[in-house]
């Protein structure tokens, strides 16, 4: 840090939780002021947009007074870590209400507002924050005093205002990099989900429609799994959650693994490789396969694992299959639940498979192999290029307030 540079404690350069009774002093009871509830408050949007209006009267009992230019930083988990922060602007008649889960910090005249919203921006500041959480689970806050407390870096105000225009010209163009890379993700995504709709929309000569129970091999019966899988165990049995479908392929790696005997009665879902692994429970209808070193192992209650009677259906379009939006649309109607979200055995067993003959499935499933493992490649490109930019962002922040920049 440059010399000139002095260090503060953000409670000694602002005003924490300003006092309502300026709103009442401000605007009559019966005006109209913004309000901003949690959800409109963006992730490190330097300035969020007021798009509500309450009258004074039906707000200042119950929610959190701010005024134009003061700094709203979540105090809630998790809206906290993910970063929600702004600065009031453009406020109806200059005052506003919002979350009682908003601090409200306004800087004094040695501290420009920018300065501090850039500075609470920080992934130190909130992974030190995380830290001194308290409360009951899920309803964790940083203290008052955590930020009351937290040393804030100082220069003189030009100086502030220096870097601060260099943090927005730099930030706006990185803003424009993540969209651009952001919406070559999800197009990429986009068309393989266009391409794969449309070949199961769109029925052939020779396709024919069954049931998912009538098309089950005969050694697989559509169950749940282990119910209650216990602690993890060493060494113990491979087991599959819900949570593990994150890949195309499930292997061994990052598997819980519990008491072999809890499997005892769960024999039906021993996996032998190879198998579709549907989820029926949370996140319903997403499906994954069970690599060959999985032989042996089991899966839990949210997973049915799935093999198709090879006479009719090979296993690679059936994950195809599954994953489109005839059969998915299927699951989403069948699941129930509101806590829970989850689909029967008996309703999955209902479930209609449109399929043309074996020699045309195998030619629709190496080519949207081939689309899958491109959309793959570029997934991993723009997904790189986002963690470059994040990463760019950070080292940013970390020269500004080093005095660096």
């Amino acid at each position: 840090m440059k010399k000139e540079w002095t260090t503060k404690r953000i409670g000694e350069i602002a005003t924490i939780k300003p006092p309502k009774s300026e709103a009442r002093e401000l605007v009559p009871a019966d005006a109209l002021v913004s309000f901003l509830p949690m959800e409109d408050l963006g992730i490190a949007t330097k300035y969020p947009e007021p798009k509500r209006t309450k009258r004074l009267s039906d707000v200042v009992g119950s929610y959190t007074y701010f005024a134009e230019g003061d700094v709203l930083l979540a105090k809630i988990t998790p809206c906290f870590e993910n970063g929600k922060l702004g600065i009031a602007k453009g406020l109806k008649n200059g005052v506003g209400f919002g979350s009682s889960e908003f601090i409200v910090i306004r800087p004094d005249c040695t501290v420009n507002k920018e300065w501090l919203f850039y500075f609470l921006s920080r992934d130190d500041f909130r992974n030190e924050g995380s830290q001194r959480m308290g409360g009951a689970v899920g309803q964790q806050r940083i203290p008052k005093e955590f930020v009351e407390s937290y040393d804030i870096p100082v220069p003189p105000l030009p100086e502030q205002q220096r870097i601060v225009g260099i943090l927005d010209e730099a930030f706006g163009g990185l803003a424009i990099a993540q969209a651009n890379a952001a919406q070559n993700l999800q197009n990429a995504r986009d068309l393989f989900e266009s391409h794969l709709n449309a070949v199961f929309t769109q029925r052939g000569d020779g396709w024919v429609e069954k049931r998912l129970g009538d098309v089950a091999a005969g050694d697989c019966s559509l169950s749940y799994g282990i119910v209650q899988p216990g602690d993890e165990v060493e060494d113990g049995l491979p087991v599959v959650r819900p949570t593990d479908l994150t890949h195309t392929k499930i292997g061994l790696d990052g598997l819980k693994r519990i008491d072999p005997k809890l499997a005892e009665s769960y024999q039906r879902t021993t996996l032998q490789g190879g198998e579709l692994l549907l989820c029926v429970r949370g996140s319903t209808g997403v499906v994954s396969m069970a690599a060959p070193e999985l032989k042996g192992a089991n899966v839990t209650r949210g997973i049915v694992p799935i093999r198709l009677n090879s006479m009719l259906l090979s296993q690679d379009f059936g994950f195809y299959l599954l994953r489109a939006e005839p059969v998915q649309s299927q699951i989403r109607d069948k699941t129930y639940g509101a806590a829970l979200m989850q689909i029967n055995i008996g309703d999955l067993r209902k479930i209609a498979l449109d399929f043309p003959p074996l020699n045309e499935q195998q030619a629709i499933a190496s080519k949207l192999d081939a689309l899958s493992a491109e959309t793959q490649r570029l997934t991993r490109i723009y997904e790189q290029k986002l963690a470059a930019l994040a990463e760019l962002k950070k080292s940013l922040l970390h020269q500004a307030f080093s005095g660096e920049l």
